[in-house]
């Protein structure tokens, strides 16, 4: 999982610096949303990595 949120926020900065760099508006905020989306969804994955390494520390203890 860790592979897959260093993946996507990776392709989220890609997104962001194309944006930057594209002269048309309409393009560059579709490359902004883009990069949102990327990087809710790496956001997404490292809480469901968080709850679910504090569900297995709290399975753990007698």
């Amino acid at each position: 999982m860790a592979k897959e949120i260093k993946r996507l926020r990776k392709q989220a900065k890609k997104a962001a610096r194309a944006a930057k760099a594209v002269a048309d508006p309409e393009v560059s905020e579709q490359l902004q949303a883009l990069s949102r989306a990327f990087q809710s969804q790496a956001d997404v994955l490292k809480s469901k990595k968080r709850a679910g390494k504090k569900r297995l520390i709290r399975e753990k203890r007698p």
